[in-house]
């Protein structure tokens, strides 16, 4: 940890995280001995007004993060669009390193960084979102003495994110957005200089945030092989599970938490089912040509066959229907 970093506040958000960031920067006090730097999931390309509206509702400066700049208490920085945001040797980093849980800026590699670089001195926030990003990273900076703040779920607009940092860090702060002012300002007071000695996974993980190392540049890989495949490059995935935390990451760095790779594995598998749906539409649809082709020309050996193709290919996609529908049902009870 460096003796000159300040006190820092990590705060992460998704779905419905913009009306939970516009209210906590209206409670941020001026005079916060602390800085604050925010993730907020977003589409790359999308153009962001994040940081207007936040400014103009907070007493402190906001702003996008500046890689390489050395971070100040007293400002709110925020995650440009399609960069990590990461602390590293009293440095901000703005980095395109792999995806973590399908995002980029993601919550968990800003987490981690925080916990190597000022232990103690750190608070993480999860705020709402769907998933569990933030859940692990906030783990790892609670195990190197910083603090945990999570909002009331109660009052999340999508209370995924939340819970799952909840049943991580079952002791974390639970406070509404509005009263998140007050308390950084109470946990910005009680500095604890020095902390534990990061371990060596989790420099490794921010390292390979970072620079996007390959895990065959390494002595070993992190884990034993999961057997599953990573949904960004198609990669092996290696095993970085403990407890009741499911975590896995590729060769390259791709990052996946537990409901993070089974959400996107269950976009994969509704693609699947509507590509074989349209191809079996597709197939009915021709030999009915086929038989009605045929069947002018007299040749009703070939008609009736091609009927019962396409009997056959409407059968298959009524039941390719059938569970598009189960899945649907079952997602949303």
């Amino acid at each position: 940890m460096q003796p000159d970093v300040p006190v820092v506040v990590g705060v992460g958000a998704s779905a419905g995280g913009v009306e939970a960031l516009l209210e906590l920067a209206g409670s941020l006090d001026p005079d916060l001995p602390a800085l604050v730097l925010v993730v907020l999931h977003q589409p790359a390309e999308a153009p962001t007004v994040l940081q207007h509206l936040m400014d103009k509702r907070c007493a402190l400066p906001v702003r996008h993060a500046e890689n390489g700049e050395r971070p100040a208490p007293g400002s709110v920085l925020l995650a440009p669009p399609d960069h990590h945001l990461l602390l590293v040797d009293g440095r901000l980093e703005v980095s395109r390193g792999p995806r973590e849980n399908g995002h980029r800026p993601a919550i968990d590699p800003l987490f981690r960084s925080l916990a190597v670089e000022v232990g103690p001195n750190a608070t993480g926030c999860v705020l709402s979102g769907l998933l569990d990003d933030g859940a692990a990273g906030l783990l790892a900076m609670v195990r190197h003495g910083g603090t945990a703040v999570v909002q009331d779920p109660d009052e999340a607009l999508y209370p995924s994110m939340p819970r799952a940092a909840l049943d991580q860090v079952p002791g974390a702060i639970v406070r509404p957005v509005g009263q998140m002012g007050a308390l950084f300002w109470e946990l910005a007071g009680r500095p604890v200089h020095g902390g534990l000695r990061p371990s060596p996974e989790i420099v490794r993980e921010v390292a390979l945030t970072r620079a996007g190392a390959s895990v065959d540049d390494q002595e070993k890989p992190p884990g034993p092989p999961a057997g599953l495949v990573c949904p960004d490059c198609s990669g092996p995935l290696f095993d970085l599970s403990e407890d009741t935390m499911l975590r896995y990451r590729c060769r390259v760095g791709h990052a996946w938490s537990e409901q993070s790779l089974s959400g996107v594995q269950d976009d994969g598998i509704e693609r699947a089912l509507f590509t074989a749906l349209q191809a079996l539409e597709d197939k009915a649809d021709l030999q009915h040509r086929i038989a009605r082709t045929a069947s002018d020309r007299g040749s009703e050996r070939v008609a009736g066959r091609a009927r019962e193709a396409a009997h056959y290919a409407l059968h298959s996609a009524g039941l390719v229907r059938d569970l598009l529908a189960d899945r649907k049902a079952g997602n949303s009870a």
